[in-house]
Order: structure tokens, then sequence, then C-alpha cells
């Protein structure tokens, strides 16, 4: 790699290993030729994040502006054009060397300007529409890097785990999204359980959640674990080399849910954070887990209907 494009590849495994710990503990488990291009993918979305989510001091149209000048800087260099960025050069050539969908990315940029203007979501399938470009597209770039016996039958599954890493991070950070002016839980279902915003927000300022807001988490909690049982089969369809690093990162998200409901599924006490000992411990028995054994789904069996959008 030529000095500019090497410092991309850089750029990017230093936002990960800076924002993305549970993933980029995961991704040391991979072969180092494949870390550089799951580390360029997540540089690409955790920029594009960045522009939305640490610009909130700035008019809405001047952070539309930014995201809209840096998706088109992208835009041109998958056009062949020159790209004077950080770390675009690093995602650019990782989309070549995979030939990645250029589709996945439009409909992660589409959901990201969604963020801009959009602070909740009526139903669950608006929420899918939404993590359907911040969520399942990841999946689905992911899938050519890590390698599959069957691309086909793996393609689902891989959708479904970004719904359920998504949903996961948003079951946890209702308190940080409430900061941001935003709910990503479904308007639908705070009304199922008889809650309005302003509850939410009351119980993030008191830090204590009511009964109301532990069960609407409980609620949340099993939707999400549905979509770690549709997931499940896919980890055995990557290729071995692969399997360890998924298989980290799916326990280690998915404990995220057994922190949540440890603390009686009261989101606003603690962020909850699966511990150090227990992220390296699982990472030790991902990589001495025989290849083709099935994940251990997350909590108890999902028994919601799975809408997968």
């Amino acid at each position: 790699m030529d000095t500019d494009l090497a410092a991309a590849y850089d750029r990017c495994r230093d936002l990960h290993k800076r924002h993305g710990r549970t993933y980029y503990l995961a991704t040391r488990l991979l072969p180092a030729w494949k870390r550089r291009h799951v580390h360029a993918l997540y540089g690409f979305t955790r920029y594009a994040d960045e522009i939305v989510d640490r610009t909130e001091d700035l008019p809405p149209a001047q952070r539309a502006g930014r995201l809209d000048d840096w998706s088109g800087r992208f835009l041109a260099g998958l056009d062949g054009a020159s790209v004077d960025d950080p770390l675009l050069p690093a995602v650019l050539h990782t989309i070549a060397t995979f030939d990645l969908d250029r589709t996945d990315f439009a409909s992660f940029l589409r959901s990201m300007a969604m963020d801009l203007t959009v602070l909740s979501y009526p139903t669950y399938d608006d929420l899918l529409d939404y993590m359907e470009g911040s969520a399942a597209v990841i999946g689905t770039m992911m899938l050519p890097i890590l390698g599959s016996s069957d691309p086909v039958a793996a393609r689902e599954p891989a959708r479904q785990l970004g719904f359920a890493f998504q949903l996961t991070n948003f079951i946890r950070d209702v308190a940080e999204d409430l900061d941001r002016g935003r709910t990503y839980l479904p308007d639908e279902d705070l009304d199922k359980f008889d809650l309005t915003r302003d509850d939410l927000v009351a119980a993030r300022d008191r830090g204590a959640a009511t009964d109301r807001i532990r069960e609407l988490i409980e609620y949340e909690v099993t939707r999400a674990q549905a979509h770690y049982l549709a997931a499940a089969p896919g980890v055995t369809l990557l290729s071995p080399a692969s399997q360890a690093c998924i298989r980290t990162a799916y326990a280690l998200y998915g404990g995220i849910l057994d922190e949540v409901a440890a603390q009686g599924y009261d989101v606003f006490a603690r962020r909850a954070v699966v511990p150090q000992r227990r992220r390296m411990a699982v990472a030790g028995r991902a990589l001495l887990t025989p290849t083709g054994t099935p994940v251990v789904v997350p909590g108890p069996s999902a028994t919601l209907p799975l809408a997968v959008g």
C-alpha cells in the first residue's frame, strides 16, 4: 500500500479502537489481512455518525451540509475521482477489493441523514426502515469480507445480526439518545405500556426507571433476542477463520442484554457494560470453540413475532 492508503487504514483502525471496543476486540480474532477492511467499514460508519451526533451545536442546515459534502466526496470517489480525505481512501479500497454493493452504502447514508430530522419512530416497522440502512446493510457489507460457504443463505442472518446489535445499543443508550433529543423505542411500544417520552425524560433525570419503564425495556430485550435467534444460523455459515470473531461479537453484544436484565431492566440506573474479565473470557472461549459449533442465543428463547423489514 502507498503511504496515504496505509495512513487511511490506520485512521480507521484508531477510530474503531477508540469508539467500538467490543467489536474491536472481536476483530482481533480475524486474520490480519481481514482486520484492516473491517476497520475501514467501521471508520466509514463511525465518521458519518460523528458528523450527525457530534455537531449538535451547529444549525441543522449546516450539519446536513457537512454530511452532504462528505457523502458527495465519497460518491465521487466511488466513480474514480481523487479523494482528499483522511479515511475515505481505505473505505474505497475495501469496496473495490471485495466489490461491495454500492447500494448498501447509499442506504446507510440515507439513514444517517434521517438522524438529522427524525426524532422518533411511530411503529417498529418505521424503526426497521431506519435500521435497514443503519444496521442491516452493515451485515451485508461485512459478509464478503468475512467469507461464507453459502453467501445466499448467510445474507439474511447477517442482516438480522445488524438489527440485533443496533437494537441492543438502542436499549442500552436510551438516556444518551434522549440527551440528543431522540427516542428509538417506537411510540407504539410506549403506548403499549402507557408511557410517554416525558416519562422517559423524568426517569433519566432522576436516574431510575419506573415499573412500567422496566416492563417496556424487558419487552424490547425480548424483541432484540428474536433478532439474535434469527441471526444464529449464519455464524456457522461463515468462513472458518471468521467464526471466532463473529461468535465473540455475538456473545458480547448479547451479554449487554444480560447486564440490562441483571440490573432489573433499569437502563437509567447505570449504563449496561460487559465486564472486561468476561469480555476476555468470551474471546478466549471463541478461539477454542470448534468451527461449526452453533452459537448460544442470549437470554430465554425469544417468542415475539419477528418483523424483518
